[in-house]
């Protein structure tokens, strides 16, 4: 008898445009090897604390909503967490979805694309890279981890004709320098699969998640970016003939 394949998962939900294209169904996994200042869901950074799910379970919550999703041209999103902390998992669910003939994608840092095989990326439609930073010093102290393997992904996926929307939080005094938003840009513009850059303004609205674990909130005192240092950010990008918004 085949094994069930299980994950540890946090919940889903549904969304619209920012999770993909359409109306998506968001399947968020718990565990991250990353540690960003900034995270809005530090209850997904342990695996211990998710829940157990098979990926028959998954796909059955998803055949509920597919009319509605497919209705409105959307498809499943994979998030977290870091999904490719569980590739076998996320994989599956990925491949499963794709033989019901929906739209997959995949939210992650690239920390560790090395973990997505060929196959896991063949049955993903698009992927959304969060990109945090083009500095490396700033990169590390923003996330505690490196640079290289996300610009290491980021190439492979172009490699592969594989869309791309990249994602850039940004931070007053932590990801605002021009020079490095500019660095990215040029990077960016060297790849012929980024659809589209999103330019998302840091928030505090996980805060109360930080307060009910017990845990300092690292970025409690940062600014959040006023409209015009946001709209400044994602000129830089158009100006190197990329969508940003």
């Amino acid at each position: 008898m085949r094994t069930a394949t299980t994950g540890r998962i946090h919940s889903w939900d549904l969304s619209t445009g920012v999770d993909g294209p359409g109306t998506r169904f968001v399947l968020f996994v718990n565990g991250c090897p990353l540690r960003c200042l900034y995270c809005a869901n530090p209850d997904t950074w342990h695996m211990r604390d998710g829940k157990e799910a098979t990926v028959d379970e998954v796909m059955a919550e998803i055949e509920k909503y597919r009319p509605f999703i497919t209705a409105a041209g959307g498809g499943v999103t994979v998030t977290g967490g870091e999904p490719l902390l569980q590739p076998a998992f996320t994989g599956e669910v990925l491949r499963r979805c794709k033989e019901a003939g929906l739209h997959t994608a995949v939210d992650t840092s690239g920390f560790l694309g090395s973990r997505a095989d060929d196959r896991l990326l063949a049955d993903t439609d698009l992927v959304l890279l969060d990109i945090k930073s083009f500095d490396v010093d700033a990169y590390r102290k923003l996330t505690g981890g490196e640079l290289a393997p996300t610009l290491n992904f980021a190439t492979r996926l172009d490699r592969l004709g594989i869309p791309v929307w990249i994602r850039y939080v940004l931070v007053p005094g932590h990801t605002d320098a021009p020079e490095t938003v500019d660095g990215l840009a040029r990077f960016l513009s060297g790849l012929g699969n980024v659809d589209r850059v999103d330019v998302l303004p840091f928030h505090k609205m996980g805060a109360p998640k930080y307060e009910a674990l017990g845990i300092p909130f690292p970025l409690r005192d940062n600014p959040v970016p006023d409209p015009a240092l946001t709209e400044r950010v994602r000129e830089q990008f158009r100006s190197r003939g990329l969508a940003a918004q």
